[in-house]
């Protein structure tokens, strides 16, 4: 059974790694001739981080 902590606890997780994530593909993106799907990839996932902040701010 997930209590309120170990579901605040992987919520935090999940947004540490989303981050790590977001942070490794923006410093690999080429100077010149960025694909469309790599834009498209860091706009979901900054969402994801939005919206991860948002279950993890206090009510």
């Amino acid at each position: 059974m997930n209590t309120p902590s170990t579901d605040r606890e992987r919520l935090q997780k999940e947004l540490e790694e989303k981050e790590k994530l977001l942070e490794d593909l923006e410093t690999s993106l080429p100077a010149h001739s960025i694909r469309p799907n790599q834009i498209q990839r860091i706009e979901e996932l900054e969402e994801e981080i939005r919206q991860l902040k948002e279950e993890l701010s206090p009510k």
